[in-house]
């Protein structure tokens, strides 16, 4: 659905994107994550038809970004991070603009608005000024204009960006509710709605992509050290003794909850020490209440990609 090769991007003599590659597939809700200035928000106005490239390809629905843009458009709805919206107009009157721009007809016209205004949950403030209304639902009519001519992808810039939690989560369930219907490319700084939105990840950094994979499989990939997780009833200064002593543990981390002993242990790399701990608690005679592996973090795993020189492409 959408294919991107080798994408430039100057401004002036610095290089915003330096040969960027990925592939969206059909029905994919696909994590674009980077820090800022990384290239994210360039990358997607240039998917858009908002700016035009140095270099390289980008196609979406089969249409090419440079030399067919105005198919292109017809095929994308887009969320830009500040959310174009006329203050002094009504949510209803709004979006019946924009379905004009988008060439609609009449009764086509009105069975969309009726749909996004539902399904973005902002029928009951169809008739109100947008300047009267709140960041969330401003951010709601903006996701119902790129809905209004249903295009086969979405490109969502920051969407939850200025939202209490509560919207936060009606958004989230929004976009996977969307994501049943549309192709979706998801910017955003929070990482556990990529976790629990998004089925594929491309973090970018310094304008290049450094990794492309699901969540699980970056785990997998990036950890470097096996962890594990133990819950131990047992006094606090020889459980630790015992665990620092297991062949292969290379650093314990230590709570104390309610008189147990809540500890994460790492070991010496594709080394398994749960076998040799959990020998080790039981042969002292101590209650193991827990033991499993742990992966890192989509934090964890954001900030290795961006700040070490290691990089993991795709």
């Amino acid at each position: 659905m959408i294919e991107v090769d080798g994408l430039i991007k100057y401004y002036g003599a610095r290089k915003a994107i330096y040969g960027i590659s990925f592939q969206v597939r059909e029905g994919e809700i696909l994590g674009f994550l980077g820090p800022n200035g990384a290239g994210k928000t360039t990358t997607m106005r240039i998917l858009t038809g908002f700016l035009p490239a140095n270099d390289g390809v980008a196609r979406v629905a089969g249409f090419d970004v440079m030399r067919q843009s105005l198919q292109v458009r017809k095929n994308i709805g887009y969320l830009p991070e500040t959310v174009p919206l006329y203050t002094d107009m009504t949510v209803k009157s709004y979006l019946d603009f924009t379905a004009r721009i988008r060439g609609l007809s009449a009764k086509r016209k009105n069975q969309r608005i009726s749909y996004v205004m539902d399904v973005c949950h902002i029928a009951d403030v169809a008739d109100k000024f947008i300047g009267k209304l709140s960041k969330g639902y401003r951010q709601r009519v903006g996701l119902a204009q790129a809905l209004i001519n249903d295009p086969p992808v979405l490109i969502l810039d920051e969407p939850t960006v200025g939202l209490d939690p509560k919207q936060i989560i009606e958004t989230r369930q929004l976009i996977k509710q969307l994501g049943r219907e549309h192709t979706i490319v998801l910017s955003t700084h929070i990482l556990p709605e990529v976790s629990m939105t998004c089925s594929r990840v491309v973090i970018i950094n310094e304008g290049k992509v450094v990794a492309v994979d699901t969540p699980d499989n970056l785990t997998r990939r990036l950890k470097g050290v096996e962890r594990i997780e133990l819950e131990v009833r047992g006094p606090r200064e020889a459980v630790l003794r015992c665990l620092n002593n297991v062949p292969g543990v290379t650093h314990v981390e230590h709570q104390e909850r309610e008189g147990l002993q809540h500890c994460f242990v790492e070991s010496e790399v594709n080394r398994d020490i749960r076998e040799s701990v959990a020998a080790a608690i039981v042969n002292n005679g101590w209650g193991l209440l827990q033991l499993r592996s742990v992966g890192m973090s989509l934090e964890e795993i954001f900030l290795k990609l961006t700040t070490s020189e290691e990089m993991v492409s795709q």
